[in-house]
């Protein structure tokens, strides 16, 4: 398991954000290279992006989710596009949950457990 999941809420619908794609992109020599791919579930969770049954190594992380097409497919014309969370891994050890809460015209985030 990689140690990193997530899981996107629609908060102006008030349920999970089905159907959205989500890019998991680790910092190496300065570029982004790509861990690993998913697409939201019926709970609006990913939580096997990046798996690779190997460590997870410290670093930078972030995680690209396009909502343009989710927001589309709901006829809203949201303000965010693509919406990327950077984030550090420090400990190898520790899970890193990261959700996004999502409205078309805003965003927040938090790590979860």
């Amino acid at each position: 398991m990689s140690g990193i999941t997530t899981h996107v809420l629609d908060v102006s619908l008030g349920r999970p954000a089905a159907g959205v794609p989500v890019i998991l992109e680790s910092l190496a020599d300065g570029k982004w290279a790509p861990n690993g791919a998913a697409t939201t579930d019926a709970d609006g969770r990913a939580p096997e992006i990046g798996s690779s049954g190997a460590a997870l190594p410290c670093g930078m992380y972030r995680l690209r989710f396009a909502v343009a097409g989710y927001f589309r497919a709901h006829g809203v014309a949201g303000f965010y596009p693509e919406i990327t969370i950077t984030f550090e891994v420090r400990d190898p050890t520790e899970r890193y949950h990261v959700p996004l809460l999502l409205s078309p015209w805003g965003y927040t985030t938090y790590r979860g457990s």
